[in-house]
């Protein structure tokens, strides 16, 4: 389980193709603390970590994976920046939503404009996730946890303020990205047990 409060920005070193995809990401982590088998989020993706050195760790990548997610839609490629959370402790606090690490699909950012000191974001979802995304509500987008401030059909919107654009890799955004959706986890299970009601 994750929070979608960024900790880290990592970048990535380099891919393989072997059966799966490996990644090696370079980190601000001490990784002497960090288990292999360990979960870090990479952009939202819940990774486990398969090799690891003083700043550094890998990670396989799955075709599942890559089909669910923006690594397959952009790629990754050397120096690629992540936004990277270590999964929650028990008595961490939880400042964003429950975030498993699982996306949903990839969105789209369609607009964006700037709103005084912050951007105005607008996002295109897949039509069979958009049912999910409400007004006030929580999603997850690269792995950050954002408000949605409005909804018009399958588009809705966030508002990212100067702090979260400096301390994730959403000041590198730019109309047209792909970007991994992971929608909350309420919404699934209240959508889910009203197909019983």
């Amino acid at each position: 389980m994750f929070t979608g409060i960024i900790t880290d920005i990592g970048k990535v070193e380099s891919v393989e193709m072997r059966g799966d995809m490996r990644a090696r990401i370079v980190c601000g982590y001490d990784m002497a603390g960090v288990e292999l088998g360990a979960s870090i989020a990479c952009d939202g993706v819940c990774l486990t970590v398969v090799g690891k050195g003083a700043d550094w760790f890998d990670v396989d990548i799955s075709a599942e994976t890559l089909s669910k997610t923006n690594i397959g839609a952009n790629g990754w490629a050397a120096g690629k920046r992540l936004n990277l959370e270590r999964a929650l402790r028990v008595g961490d606090e939880l400042g964003g939503h429950i975030v498993s690490g699982h996306v949903d699909g990839v969105a789209t950012i369609e607009e964006m404009r700037d709103e005084g000191d912050s951007t105005r974001v607008t996002f295109a979802a897949p039509d069979a996730l958009a049912r999910f995304i409400a007004e006030k509500g929580s999603v997850a987008l690269n792995g950050t946890s954002l408000t949605v401030n409005e909804v018009d059909g399958n588009r809705f919107g966030v508002n990212l303020i100067p702090h979260t654009q400096t301390v994730t890799t959403w000041g590198d955004a730019r109309q047209g990205d792909a970007v991994n959706l992971e929608i909350d986890t309420m919404a699934r299970y209240v959508a889910r047990l009203a197909e019983f009601a």
